[in-house]
């Protein structure tokens, strides 16, 4: 049996428990897209002062498909969450950041905090637009003096969800 609860304010948004009583939230009928995908081998040799893509080889979950070659490729235009975090290891204490980019062209740049001499936590996060057909996102990091970024599920990830269909 399928429930759906509809509300005069939700635009479209359903929630559907399936067969076995999970609750999968879509939009217009169509699931909400959400990922969450991690390094396992840190990326070593990335070149000094360039940006460089950061490589995310494990999901965690990808609800609808839309994550594959350390790119997020939503198929529902709305608006989406995405968060990414990785920890640099620059071949100095040189400046470093991360940045957040859409059809390969860099829309936000993150922060990062040095939490050692050689390593540096960078983080991006924002709310952004999707078409739902062409947009694309993908993380990239800058190092002026190259080095290289770590790996793991809490130290390099990047994730998202819709929250707001168009």
């Amino acid at each position: 049996m399928t429930t759906i609860l509809n509300a005069s304010t939700s635009a479209g948004l359903i929630i559907t428990p399936d067969t076995s009583g999970n609750i999968q939230l879509q939009y217009n009928g169509v699931a909400a897209p959400a990922f969450s995908a991690y390094s396992t081998a840190a990326q070593t040799g990335v070149a000094g002062a360039t940006w460089t893509k950061v490589l995310f080889d494990t999901e965690d979950f990808d609800t609808n498909n839309n994550f594959a070659s350390s790119r997020f490729t939503p198929t529902v235009a709305g608006y989406y969450q995405l968060n990414a975090c990785s920890d640099l290891n620059p071949s100095s204490g040189s400046p470093q950041a991360y940045g957040l980019y859409k059809n390969g062209t860099r829309i936000k740049r993150g922060t990062g905090s040095y939490t050692y001499i050689s390593e540096n936590y960078c983080n991006v996060s924002s709310v952004v637009y999707a078409n739902g057909t062409t947009d694309y996102f993908e993380i990239y990091c800058y190092m002026q003096s190259g080095g290289q970024v770590y790996s793991g599920q809490a130290d390099c990830y990047f994730n998202g969800i819709l929250i707001r269909g168009a």
